[in-house]
């Protein structure tokens, strides 16, 4: 049966304020959730915008200390291009102990080795010491300053404190065999082992990753300990006869 007119408007009349409940109803869902979450929300928009402050700030003033870091290795540089060690010295400083571990082994290690221009080798030593145990660093470096600390310590080094120092990275295929197996094979040397030494000698000279000067003061060496090493005759014409054992100088410069 149709709908009379009356019924109609009473109908329009319902649904339009059943649409006014539910819109009073929604109104106030939104002001309960305001009212118990709205604290919260506003407190986690905070710590979201001040988080973002500080991510930006960080990076700044990261990139800011970059620019004074890399400003201060400049003058460092300058000065030992000058040979001004005073002056080079005194510009790492500040570097040797920076947040930034590629800034402050790089400056250590230039340290170092002004110490050692100023025949100061307990100084280099110690300084090296501390690069060796910054494990902060790659393993390769870290590797680097123990052979330079081992060199400039060597003539007051035992044999075996050398060797026990030295034997994981005298072996053939480490970046500084060459290094490390020259000041091994010479304690073993000093420890009168030529059946140690000889050998060492002989991986030296043959191994073509490790330095010529390296090599050739193993051929000479080996033939010391019995063992012939020259792998080339032509590279033996005019070698200098090689020292004896028990005057050998602490080995000079690292791979």
């Amino acid at each position: 049966m149709a709908l009379t007119p009356k019924k109609d408007a009473d109908a329009a009349r319902d649904a339009m304020f059943l649409r006014e409940v539910d819109d009073a109803l929604r109104q106030d869902q939104m002001a309960g959730i305001v009212q118990n979450y709205g604290r919260h929300l506003l407190i986690g928009i905070v710590v979201i915008l001040l988080a973002l402050g500080g991510w930006f700030w960080y990076r700044h003033s990261q990139a800011e200390a970059a620019g004074v870091r890399g400003e201060e290795m400049t003058n460092a540089l300058d000065a030992l291009r000058g040979n001004n060690l005073a002056g080079a010295a005194n510009a790492l400083k500040p570097l040797e102990t920076a947040d930034q571990p590629g800034y402050r082994a790089a400056a250590q290690l230039l340290a170092a080795g002004i110490k050692q221009e100023q025949n100061d080798p307990k100084g280099a030593a110690a300084i090296f010491a501390k690069v060796a145990g910054d494990d902060s660093l790659p393993q390769p470096l870290r590797d680097l300053a123990l052979i330079r600390q081992t060199a400039a310590e060597y003539d007051s080094l035992k044999p075996q404190d050398v060797i026990a120092r030295l034997k994981p990275l005298a072996v053939p295929g480490n970046p500084w065999f060459g290094s490390a197996g020259e000041m091994v094979a010479i304690a073993h040397m000093r420890m009168n082992k030529p059946d140690l030494a000889g050998p060492l000698f002989q991986k030296l000279a043959d191994d073509k990753q490790v330095p010529e000067t390296i090599r050739s003061r193993a051929r000479q060496l080996a033939g010391v300990m019995g063992v012939d090493a020259v792998d080339d005759p032509s590279k033996a014409q005019g070698v200098a006869a090689p020292v004896a054992a028990p005057g050998l100088a602490a080995p000079t410069g690292a791979q």
